[in-house]
């Protein structure tokens, strides 16, 4: 059914009710590969960066934030590669996904209302805007 499924996660809520799914798409599409990638926010890493000790202990926690998301993956038997990639999520998401050809985004949604989106903007609206495949917004 798809060959390369893109899985954005965060480490969130949200991202593991994506990863939940994903890993049931893969049970009905055996041979799927998945590729994870989590985006550190710009906005975010700069405090990051200045609060680690340095930047091993900074990739330690981001890697602890996504064990979840690979627990749920490893107990499913689906095979993923796990990137973590540095930007604004929302384009981040849409530039690896066009650029690699995937043949669904996969990702978590927070639930905004219609105000809320449109003040904060949303990752998921964004992806699925400019994303040239199908995504699957899970809520």
């Amino acid at each position: 059914m798809y060959n390369r499924i893109l899985l954005a996660v965060d480490g969130s809520e949200n991202s593991l009710r994506a990863t939940r799914e994903v890993a049931k798409l893969v049970a009905l599409s055996p041979g799927s590969n998945v590729e994870v990638i989590s985006v550190a926010d710009f906005s975010r890493s700069k405090s990051d960066i200045l609060h680690a000790q340095g930047k091993e202990e900074l990739e330690l926690k981001r890697r602890q934030k996504l064990a979840p998301v690979e627990e749920i993956l490893k107990t499913s038997q689906v095979s993923y590669k796990l990137k973590i990639m540095h930007g604004e999520p929302g384009p981040t998401i849409i530039e690896y996904a066009n650029h690699e050809k995937v043949d669904l985004v996969v990702i978590g949604s927070r639930g905004l209302n219609a105000l809320q989106e449109m003040v904060l903007g949303s990752v998921s609206h964004k992806v699925v805007k400019r994303v040239h495949c199908p995504v699957m917004i899970v809520k």
